[in-house]
């Protein structure tokens, strides 16, 4: 059993289910006079879930939803007044099929794409977690998916991370399967090079199988699960009384949910016969559980730095950007202190990919973190959105102190000279919070103001 993947999977499992901070009781939900009369009069609702992808969920011998998913919808659904009536599917794929058909109003834990946009409307997301990239022992760690040539990756039919796979990485060869079971042990028999999969799923699986063989090589931030639940698009109240249910879920529940089904058990106990038995074998055992023990300490350190910094940049990643939002919103809901949301994003950046290449690309976003990270308050929180785009959030800030800051950056990152790629832009979006701002609010307020500044001619700030 190689002890390096085994300690890396043990320390990924306890990052996932470490200890919530503690949170007040939820508020009593406020609902709007037509929500209330929805909810007097609603049946119960239909709900479709993927049957076999635990510990998130699946549906037992005796037909029963059970899971990490089916306890947090259980507490949503309690906490709104909803009935809940599963729909009975055998994969995947059938659940989501039915929910198209209309069989089935709400489909229960599932990541929001333009595909599934179609025909269901989301939540915002009730879980969070990461996608890494899973490989057997002796491959090498992968720094980028996009240079692996001809690569082999199994991947689950149906899901975010296959449509995106297939959208923004056309150099991997996808091999599609029915589970996420099938999919690791393809890679295990090395009949596929390397599949995807949720940080929590990976670490419960491998314990669960003794699948050994098999490490972390890698993440892609940009895929990280927001799991929300979808609903029909002609609910807009049913979604929008759920959203407030999902809203109402403290930290403290859903981590206490995920410890449920996900526990790590170090046994540590001592059989004190042996002990005067075998006392020199026991102590140098003792040694060695207190060694390892402190490597796994430092491990989890490493990998609780990891999930939450951008590979590339060494900035902050979307996971870590997206909770502190969630945090610095409730902060000023609560308090009623400012705060203002910077994003940004490169101008023209695909004709540096396209002219001199990724590497030189890839240096150019470097130093713009370097700049961003210099330029900005040590109470700022600065991160990497996404591709060439990073966004900046402001505690204690208003609209015009932003402005002054996005407009100090801009002609900071103007008078950058990058090697190769030469002179650059930028364009800012800045806005700031408003009472009654959920997040997407503020965020796509960012995303128009940012938008503006491209329409007007590109190396400009722009307020909304």
């Amino acid at each position: 059993m190689p002890i390096p993947s085994l300690r890396l999977l043990l320390a990924a499992a306890a990052l996932c289910c470490a200890p919530a901070i503690a949170a007040d009781a939820p508020p009593p939900i406020d609902f709007t006079p037509e929500e209330r009369a929805y909810l007097e009069q609603a049946p119960p609702i239909s709900l479709c879930v993927d049957p076999d992808w635990m510990p998130f969920e699946r549906i037992d011998a005796a037909g029963r939803h059970e899971g990490i998913a089916a306890d947090l919808i259980r507490l949503v659904a309690g906490r709104v007044g909803l009935r809940i009536e599963l729909l009975p599917t055998a994969h995947w794929e059938e659940s989501l099929a039915a929910s198209r058909a209309g069989r089935c109003r709400v489909v229960s834990f599932l990541n929001r794409t333009p595909e599934r946009e179609r025909w269901l409307i989301f939540t915002e997301p009730l879980f969070l977690d990461q996608n890494i990239i899973i490989t057997r022992e002796e491959h090498p760690y992968i720094g980028d998916p996009h240079g692996l040539a001809e690569a082999t990756v199994a991947l689950p039919r149906g899901t975010m991370v296959e449509e995106r796979i297939r959208r923004d990485y056309p150099n991997l060869r996808v091999i599609p399967t029915d589970s996420e079971n099938e999919a690791v042990e393809l890679v295990s028999s090395r009949r596929a090079d390397m599949t995807i999969r949720s940080l929590i799923v990976a670490a419960y699986a491998i314990r669960q199988e003794g699948l050994f063989n098999l490490k972390i090589s890698g993440q892609i931030p940009e895929f990280t699960n927001r799991l929300a639940i979808g609903v029909a698009r002609d609910q807009d109240v049913l979604r929008d009384i759920l959203d407030k249910g999902v809203h109402s879920v403290t930290p403290q529940e859903r981590e206490a949910i995920v410890n449920r089904h996900v526990a790590i058990r170090v046994q540590q106990g001592i059989d004190y016969t042996l002990v005067w038995q075998v006392l020199a074998v026991s102590a140098l055992i003792t040694l060695l559980i207190l060694y390892w023990n402190r490597k796994l300490r430092a491990m989890n350190r490493e990998l609780e730095r990891l999930s939450v910094t951008d590979r590339l940049t060494g900035l902050f990643n979307r996971m870590k950007l997206d909770a502190e939002l969630a945090s610095e919103l409730e902060r000023s809901r609560r308090f009623g202190q400012p705060f203002a949301v910077i994003l940004l994003d490169l101008d023209e950046f695909k004709r540096v990919n396209d002219t001199y290449g990724h590497p030189v690309g890839d240096r150019v976003l470097i130093d713009v973190a370097r700049i961003l990270a210099d330029n900005t308050r040590r109470t700022d929180l600065v991160a990497r959105w996404g591709g060439e785009e990073f966004m900046i959030l402001c505690p204690q800030a208003d609209p015009a102190g932003a402005a002054i800051l996005a407009e100090n950056l801009r002609r900071r990152i103007g008078e950058h000279a990058f090697p190769t790629a030469g002179r650059r832009s930028a364009s800012f979006g800045v806005t700031a919070y408003r009472p009654g701002d959920e997040t997407r609010d503020l965020v796509t307020r960012a995303d128009e103001a940012l938008y503006e500044a491209k329409r007007r001619g590109r190396d400009r700030v722009e307020q909304r």
